[in-house]
Protein backbone atom coordinates (compact mmCIF):
# COMPACT_ATOMS: atom_id res chain seq x y z
CA UNK A 1 0.00 0.00 0.00
CA UNK A 2 1.56 3.43 -0.96
CA UNK A 3 2.00 5.74 1.42
CA UNK A 4 3.01 8.91 -0.79
CA UNK A 5 1.72 8.22 -4.52
CA UNK A 6 2.59 10.31 -7.54
CA UNK A 7 -1.30 11.15 -8.02
CA UNK A 8 -4.42 10.95 -6.49
CA UNK A 9 -8.08 10.61 -8.46
CA UNK A 10 -9.34 13.71 -8.93
CA UNK A 11 -12.73 12.38 -9.80
CA UNK A 12 -15.97 12.33 -7.64
CA UNK A 13 -19.53 11.42 -8.72
CA UNK A 14 -19.76 14.05 -11.46
CA UNK A 15 -17.32 12.25 -13.15
CA UNK A 16 -19.06 8.92 -13.23
CA UNK A 17 -22.76 10.39 -14.15
CA UNK A 18 -20.93 11.94 -17.45
CA UNK A 19 -19.82 8.86 -18.34
CA UNK A 20 -23.12 6.83 -17.49
CA UNK A 21 -24.61 9.87 -19.85
CA UNK A 22 -22.63 8.84 -22.91
CA UNK A 23 -22.78 5.57 -22.80
CA UNK A 24 -26.83 5.59 -22.50
CA UNK A 25 -26.64 8.48 -25.72
CA UNK A 26 -24.65 5.30 -27.88
CA UNK A 27 -22.43 8.11 -29.32
CA UNK A 28 -19.03 7.14 -28.33
CA UNK A 29 -16.52 8.76 -30.96
CA UNK A 30 -15.77 12.32 -31.40
CA UNK A 31 -18.99 14.60 -30.82
CA UNK A 32 -21.15 17.15 -29.40
CA UNK A 33 -19.60 16.47 -25.87
CA UNK A 34 -16.20 17.29 -27.45
CA UNK A 35 -17.12 20.22 -29.38
CA UNK A 36 -18.57 21.35 -25.87
CA UNK A 37 -15.50 20.70 -24.35
CA UNK A 38 -13.49 22.43 -26.84
CA UNK A 39 -15.32 25.74 -26.49
CA UNK A 40 -15.25 25.75 -22.72
CA UNK A 41 -11.31 25.00 -22.29
CA UNK A 42 -10.81 28.05 -25.27
CA UNK A 43 -12.93 30.31 -22.56
CA UNK A 44 -11.31 28.90 -19.30
CA UNK A 45 -8.30 29.08 -20.44
CA UNK A 46 -8.43 32.27 -22.88
CA UNK A 47 -7.59 31.03 -25.85
CA UNK A 48 -9.73 31.58 -29.50
CA UNK A 49 -9.29 28.00 -30.42
CA UNK A 50 -9.25 24.66 -28.92
CA UNK A 51 -8.93 21.36 -30.64
CA UNK A 52 -8.78 18.10 -27.80
CA UNK A 53 -7.04 15.10 -29.44
CA UNK A 54 -6.40 11.50 -27.82
CA UNK A 55 -3.07 12.71 -25.83
CA UNK A 56 -0.53 15.00 -25.04
CA UNK A 57 1.81 13.61 -27.03
CA UNK A 58 -0.27 13.75 -30.48
CA UNK A 59 -1.26 17.40 -29.53
CA UNK A 60 2.19 17.92 -29.91
CA UNK A 61 2.29 15.75 -33.23
CA UNK A 62 -0.75 17.37 -34.71
CA UNK A 63 0.77 20.94 -33.87
CA UNK A 64 3.55 20.04 -35.79
CA UNK A 65 1.91 18.60 -38.77
CA UNK A 66 -0.35 22.38 -38.96
CA UNK A 67 2.75 24.17 -38.81
CA UNK A 68 4.28 22.04 -41.64
CA UNK A 69 1.23 21.70 -43.41
CA UNK A 70 0.76 25.15 -43.60
CA UNK A 71 4.22 26.02 -44.60
CA UNK A 72 5.33 27.48 -41.34
CA UNK A 73 7.53 25.61 -40.66
CA UNK A 74 9.66 23.70 -43.72
CA UNK A 75 11.24 20.17 -43.51
CA UNK A 76 15.01 20.50 -42.27
CA UNK A 77 14.26 23.57 -40.54
CA UNK A 78 16.40 23.70 -37.01
CA UNK A 79 14.68 23.99 -34.12
CA UNK A 80 15.89 24.26 -30.22
CA UNK A 81 14.67 22.31 -27.67
CA UNK A 82 15.66 21.92 -24.10
CA UNK A 83 17.65 19.05 -23.54
CA UNK A 84 14.94 17.99 -20.78
CA UNK A 85 11.42 16.93 -21.60
CA UNK A 86 9.37 13.93 -22.41
CA UNK A 87 10.17 12.05 -25.74
CA UNK A 88 7.14 13.35 -27.50
CA UNK A 89 8.23 16.41 -27.15
CA UNK A 90 11.22 15.29 -30.06
CA UNK A 91 9.57 12.66 -31.65
CA UNK A 92 7.13 14.78 -33.76
CA UNK A 93 10.09 16.79 -35.01
CA UNK A 94 12.03 13.76 -35.90
CA UNK A 95 9.30 12.46 -38.00
CA UNK A 96 8.75 15.56 -40.04
CA UNK A 97 12.49 16.28 -40.93
CA UNK A 98 13.75 18.60 -38.30
CA UNK A 99 17.12 18.97 -36.74
CA UNK A 100 16.96 19.66 -33.37
CA UNK A 101 19.25 22.09 -31.15
CA UNK A 102 19.31 20.52 -27.83
CA UNK A 103 20.06 23.59 -25.53
CA UNK A 104 20.67 23.07 -21.58
CA UNK A 105 18.31 23.80 -18.70
CA UNK A 106 18.80 26.27 -15.78
CA UNK A 107 19.64 24.28 -13.05
CA UNK A 108 16.97 26.39 -10.58
CA UNK A 109 13.79 26.41 -12.13
CA UNK A 110 14.65 23.04 -14.56
CA UNK A 111 13.07 25.21 -18.01
CA UNK A 112 15.39 26.14 -21.03
CA UNK A 113 18.45 28.34 -19.78
CA UNK A 114 18.12 31.62 -21.56
CA UNK A 115 21.71 32.29 -21.41
CA UNK A 116 22.09 28.71 -23.72
CA UNK A 117 19.56 29.85 -25.71
CA UNK A 118 20.99 33.21 -26.51
CA UNK A 119 24.30 31.24 -27.67
CA UNK A 120 22.49 28.78 -29.20
CA UNK A 121 20.31 30.74 -31.73
CA UNK A 122 21.47 31.66 -35.33
CA UNK A 123 19.97 32.60 -38.72
CA UNK A 124 19.07 28.91 -39.34
CA UNK A 125 16.78 28.67 -36.43
CA UNK A 126 13.20 28.27 -37.16
CA UNK A 127 11.56 27.69 -34.35
CA UNK A 128 12.35 27.41 -30.25
CA UNK A 129 9.74 24.31 -28.55
CA UNK A 130 9.42 25.67 -25.33
CA UNK A 131 8.64 22.92 -22.50
CA UNK A 132 7.22 24.89 -19.07
CA UNK A 133 8.42 21.68 -16.76
CA UNK A 134 6.50 20.24 -14.12
CA UNK A 135 4.30 23.02 -13.80
CA UNK A 136 7.10 26.23 -14.13
CA UNK A 137 6.67 28.86 -16.44
CA UNK A 138 9.57 29.61 -18.64
CA UNK A 139 11.08 33.09 -18.80
CA UNK A 140 9.43 34.48 -21.72
CA UNK A 141 9.82 38.36 -21.43
CA UNK A 142 13.39 37.45 -21.82
CA UNK A 143 12.56 34.61 -24.50
CA UNK A 144 10.86 36.97 -26.56
CA UNK A 145 13.41 39.86 -25.77
CA UNK A 146 15.59 37.41 -27.79
CA UNK A 147 13.54 36.34 -30.94
CA UNK A 148 12.35 40.20 -31.31
CA UNK A 149 12.80 40.89 -35.15
CA UNK A 150 14.11 36.87 -36.17
CA UNK A 151 10.70 36.03 -37.52
CA UNK A 152 11.35 32.74 -34.98
CA UNK A 153 7.74 30.65 -34.26
CA UNK A 154 7.63 29.77 -30.22
CA UNK A 155 5.58 26.60 -29.14
CA UNK A 156 4.25 25.70 -25.67
CA UNK A 157 4.73 22.03 -24.73
CA UNK A 158 2.39 22.72 -21.67
CA UNK A 159 1.47 19.42 -21.06
CA UNK A 160 2.94 19.46 -17.63
CA UNK A 161 1.86 23.21 -16.35
CA UNK A 162 -2.15 23.35 -17.10
CA UNK A 163 -3.15 25.99 -15.42
CA UNK A 164 0.40 27.57 -14.57
CA UNK A 165 0.37 31.44 -15.26
CA UNK A 166 3.12 33.85 -16.78
CA UNK A 167 2.32 37.90 -16.23
CA UNK A 168 -1.69 37.06 -15.86
CA UNK A 169 -1.87 34.76 -18.57
CA UNK A 170 -2.52 31.62 -18.95
CA UNK A 171 0.17 29.20 -19.96
CA UNK A 172 0.27 27.45 -23.38
CA UNK A 173 -1.21 31.16 -24.91
CA UNK A 174 1.84 32.99 -24.74
CA UNK A 175 3.39 31.23 -27.68
CA UNK A 176 1.69 30.56 -31.50
CA UNK A 177 0.05 27.39 -30.08
CA UNK A 178 0.47 25.08 -27.21
CA UNK A 179 -0.40 21.57 -26.28
CA UNK A 180 -1.35 20.27 -23.15
CA UNK A 181 -2.33 16.82 -21.80
CA UNK A 182 -5.35 15.71 -19.58
CA UNK A 183 -3.70 12.30 -18.63
CA UNK A 184 -4.73 10.21 -15.78
CA UNK A 185 -1.29 11.90 -13.66
CA UNK A 186 -1.87 14.88 -14.57
CA UNK A 187 -3.93 18.03 -13.54
CA UNK A 188 -7.18 16.94 -15.48
CA UNK A 189 -7.64 13.88 -15.69
CA UNK A 190 -10.03 12.50 -18.76
CA UNK A 191 -8.32 8.95 -18.76
CA UNK A 192 -6.41 9.87 -21.97
CA UNK A 193 -6.39 12.85 -23.64
CA UNK A 194 -4.98 16.04 -25.06
CA UNK A 195 -5.67 19.45 -26.23
CA UNK A 196 -3.70 22.56 -28.62
CA UNK A 197 -4.58 26.09 -28.20
CA UNK A 198 -4.04 28.63 -31.05
CA UNK A 199 -5.09 31.96 -31.61
CA UNK A 200 -4.38 31.47 -35.15
CA UNK A 201 -7.71 30.80 -37.41
CA UNK A 202 -5.39 29.10 -40.37
CA UNK A 203 -3.75 26.87 -38.30
CA UNK A 204 -7.11 25.78 -36.34
CA UNK A 205 -8.57 24.84 -39.30
CA UNK A 206 -5.41 23.00 -40.41
CA UNK A 207 -5.77 20.83 -37.08
CA UNK A 208 -9.47 19.83 -37.38
CA UNK A 209 -8.43 18.44 -40.98
CA UNK A 210 -5.20 16.58 -39.42
CA UNK A 211 -6.96 15.22 -36.40
CA UNK A 212 -9.17 13.35 -38.63
CA UNK A 213 -7.63 11.61 -41.64
CA UNK A 214 -7.12 15.14 -43.40
CA UNK A 215 -10.39 15.67 -44.28
CA UNK A 216 -13.13 18.35 -44.91
CA UNK A 217 -15.77 17.13 -43.02
CA UNK A 218 -14.99 19.10 -39.74
CA UNK A 219 -13.55 22.44 -41.49
CA UNK A 220 -16.59 25.31 -40.88
CA UNK A 221 -18.66 26.38 -43.94
CA UNK A 222 -16.56 30.00 -44.34
CA UNK A 223 -13.09 27.77 -43.93
CA UNK A 224 -9.92 29.89 -44.94
CA UNK A 225 -7.99 27.01 -46.14
CA UNK A 226 -10.47 25.25 -48.30
CA UNK A 227 -13.70 26.20 -49.71
CA UNK A 228 -16.34 23.28 -49.56
CA UNK A 229 -18.90 21.82 -52.47
CA UNK A 230 -22.19 22.25 -51.62
CA UNK A 231 -22.05 18.21 -51.89
CA UNK A 232 -22.40 16.53 -48.08
CA UNK A 233 -21.44 13.06 -49.79
CA UNK A 234 -18.88 14.53 -51.96
CA UNK A 235 -17.18 16.39 -48.67
CA UNK A 236 -18.28 13.17 -46.50
CA UNK A 237 -14.77 11.68 -47.64
CA UNK A 238 -12.70 14.19 -49.44
CA UNK A 239 -9.13 14.73 -48.29
CA UNK A 240 -7.26 17.92 -48.42
CA UNK A 241 -4.17 17.28 -46.26
CA UNK A 242 -2.39 13.80 -44.90
CA UNK A 243 -3.83 13.45 -41.46
CA UNK A 244 -4.40 10.56 -38.84
CA UNK A 245 -6.87 9.96 -36.58
CA UNK A 246 -6.16 11.08 -33.27
CA UNK A 247 -10.08 11.78 -32.25
CA UNK A 248 -11.06 11.32 -28.83
CA UNK A 249 -14.01 9.50 -27.36
CA UNK A 250 -17.10 11.79 -26.18
CA UNK A 251 -16.74 10.07 -22.78
CA UNK A 252 -13.60 11.81 -22.46
CA UNK A 253 -14.99 15.56 -23.95
CA UNK A 254 -17.76 14.79 -21.28
CA UNK A 255 -15.67 13.83 -18.14
CA UNK A 256 -13.16 16.85 -19.42
CA UNK A 257 -16.17 19.07 -18.94
CA UNK A 258 -16.62 18.50 -15.32
CA UNK A 259 -13.01 18.40 -14.89
CA UNK A 260 -13.22 22.08 -15.74
CA UNK A 261 -15.79 22.62 -13.37
CA UNK A 262 -12.90 21.61 -10.43
CA UNK A 263 -9.61 22.67 -12.34
CA UNK A 264 -9.36 26.21 -10.62
CA UNK A 265 -9.73 24.39 -7.04
CA UNK A 266 -7.54 21.93 -7.67
CA UNK A 267 -4.74 24.29 -8.64
CA UNK A 268 -5.12 26.18 -5.94
CA UNK A 269 -4.47 23.71 -3.72
CA UNK A 270 -1.73 22.13 -5.52
CA UNK A 271 -0.18 25.41 -4.62
CA UNK A 272 -0.91 25.19 -1.28
CA UNK A 273 0.67 21.80 -0.96
CA UNK A 274 3.89 23.04 -2.51
CA UNK A 275 3.81 25.84 -0.34
CA UNK A 276 3.80 22.96 2.41
CA UNK A 277 6.01 21.34 1.04
CA UNK A 278 8.66 23.86 0.58
CA UNK A 279 8.67 24.76 4.34
CA UNK A 280 8.80 21.11 5.12
CA UNK A 281 11.31 19.99 2.95
CA UNK A 282 13.21 23.01 1.34
CA UNK A 283 15.74 23.43 4.66
CA UNK A 284 16.65 19.67 4.46
CA UNK A 285 20.75 19.85 3.21
CA UNK A 286 21.51 18.53 0.55
CA UNK A 287 18.52 19.16 -1.63
CA UNK A 288 17.84 21.66 -4.06
CA UNK A 289 14.23 22.46 -5.21
CA UNK A 290 12.64 23.86 -7.70
CA UNK A 291 12.76 27.61 -8.20
CA UNK A 292 9.29 28.89 -9.40
CA UNK A 293 8.64 31.64 -11.95
CA UNK A 294 5.41 33.68 -11.40
CA UNK A 295 2.68 31.22 -10.97
CA UNK A 296 3.81 27.32 -11.34
CA UNK A 297 0.90 24.75 -11.00
CA UNK A 298 3.17 22.42 -9.47
CA UNK A 299 2.89 18.95 -11.59
CA UNK A 300 4.96 17.45 -9.04
CA UNK A 301 8.17 17.98 -6.33
CA UNK A 302 11.98 17.54 -8.14
CA UNK A 303 14.49 16.95 -6.04
CA UNK A 304 18.02 17.33 -6.87
CA UNK A 305 20.81 15.81 -4.46
CA UNK A 306 23.70 17.67 -3.75
CA UNK A 307 27.22 17.72 -1.94
CA UNK A 308 27.78 14.63 0.30
CA UNK A 309 24.35 13.09 -1.45
CA UNK A 310 24.68 13.56 -4.73
CA UNK A 311 26.15 10.14 -5.23
CA UNK A 312 23.54 8.57 -2.95
CA UNK A 313 20.80 8.74 -5.40
CA UNK A 314 20.30 5.28 -6.04
CA UNK A 315 20.40 4.44 -2.55
CA UNK A 316 17.83 7.34 -1.50
CA UNK A 317 15.52 5.90 -4.29
CA UNK A 318 15.45 2.14 -3.23
CA UNK A 319 15.02 3.60 0.39
CA UNK A 320 12.02 5.78 -0.49
CA UNK A 321 10.18 2.76 -2.86
CA UNK A 322 10.85 0.62 0.39
CA UNK A 323 9.12 3.02 2.62
CA UNK A 324 5.77 2.89 -0.24
CA UNK A 325 6.79 6.34 -1.47
CA UNK A 326 6.71 6.48 -5.29
CA UNK A 327 9.24 8.21 -7.14
CA UNK A 328 10.15 8.71 -10.63
CA UNK A 329 13.06 10.24 -12.34
CA UNK A 330 12.74 14.63 -13.53
CA UNK A 331 10.98 13.88 -16.83
CA UNK A 332 13.49 12.55 -18.88
CA UNK A 333 16.47 13.74 -17.19
CA UNK A 334 19.28 14.55 -20.33
CA UNK A 335 17.34 13.22 -22.96
CA UNK A 336 20.11 12.83 -24.72
CA UNK A 337 21.43 10.25 -22.91
CA UNK A 338 18.68 7.81 -24.24
CA UNK A 339 19.09 5.22 -27.04
CA UNK A 340 16.79 6.88 -28.81
CA UNK A 341 18.57 10.04 -30.13
CA UNK A 342 20.43 7.73 -32.53
CA UNK A 343 17.44 8.20 -34.89
CA UNK A 344 17.37 12.07 -35.04
CA UNK A 345 19.31 14.69 -36.42
CA UNK A 346 20.33 17.16 -34.10
CA UNK A 347 23.35 18.81 -32.67
CA UNK A 348 24.21 20.22 -29.04
CA UNK A 349 26.05 23.44 -29.87
CA UNK A 350 27.51 23.61 -25.79
CA UNK A 351 27.70 21.02 -22.70
CA UNK A 352 24.03 20.05 -21.38
CA UNK A 353 25.71 20.30 -17.61
CA UNK A 354 22.36 20.89 -15.72
CA UNK A 355 20.72 18.58 -17.73
CA UNK A 356 23.50 15.75 -16.46
CA UNK A 357 23.23 16.86 -13.00
CA UNK A 358 19.41 16.34 -13.05
CA UNK A 359 19.80 12.82 -14.64
CA UNK A 360 22.37 11.85 -12.24
CA UNK A 361 20.89 13.15 -9.27
CA UNK A 362 17.56 14.17 -9.43
CA UNK A 363 14.05 12.82 -8.96
CA UNK A 364 10.71 13.95 -8.15
CA UNK A 365 7.79 12.45 -5.87
CA UNK A 366 3.86 13.60 -6.78
CA UNK A 367 2.10 16.61 -6.08
CA UNK A 368 -2.12 16.06 -5.35
CA UNK A 369 -5.30 17.99 -6.32
CA UNK A 370 -6.24 16.80 -2.67
CA UNK A 371 -4.76 18.35 0.14
CA UNK A 372 -1.75 15.59 1.20
CA UNK A 373 0.35 17.54 3.74
CA UNK A 374 0.01 13.70 5.50
CA UNK A 375 1.92 12.44 2.88
CA UNK A 376 4.57 15.74 2.79
CA UNK A 377 4.82 15.04 6.30
CA UNK A 378 5.80 11.36 5.89
CA UNK A 379 8.16 11.91 2.77
CA UNK A 380 10.07 14.48 4.90
CA UNK A 381 10.18 12.26 7.69
CA UNK A 382 12.03 9.61 5.30
CA UNK A 383 14.17 11.63 3.90
CA UNK A 384 15.51 13.21 7.28
CA UNK A 385 16.13 9.62 8.43
CA UNK A 386 17.99 9.49 5.06
CA UNK A 387 20.24 12.21 4.92
CA UNK A 388 21.54 11.48 8.55
CA UNK A 389 22.13 7.89 7.56
CA UNK A 390 24.10 9.87 4.95
CA UNK A 391 26.14 11.61 6.64
CA UNK A 392 26.70 9.39 9.14
CA UNK A 393 28.04 6.10 6.46
CA UNK A 394 29.78 9.19 4.68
Amino acid sequence: MMQFKLCDDPWGKEELAAIRSVMDSGMYTMGEQVRQYELEFAEKFGAPYAVMVSSGSTANLLAIAALVYSKRLPRGSEVIVPAVSWSTTYAPLEQYGMKLIFVDIDKDTLNISVDALKNAITDKTRMIFLVNLLGNPNCFDEIFALCEGRNILILEDNCESLGATYCGKQLGTLGLMGTYSTFYSHHMCTMEGGVVVTGDRELYEYMLAIRAHGWTRNLPEDSSIYQKKENPFYESFNFIVPGYNLRPLEIEGAIGREQLKKISGMIEQRRKNAEYFRQKVGNLPGIRLQKEIEQSSWFGFSIVLEGELAGKRDFIVQKLREANIEVRPIVAGNFTRNKVIEYMDFAIPSPLVNADDIHDHGFFVGNHSHDNSAEIDYFADVMQQLIKRGQRDG
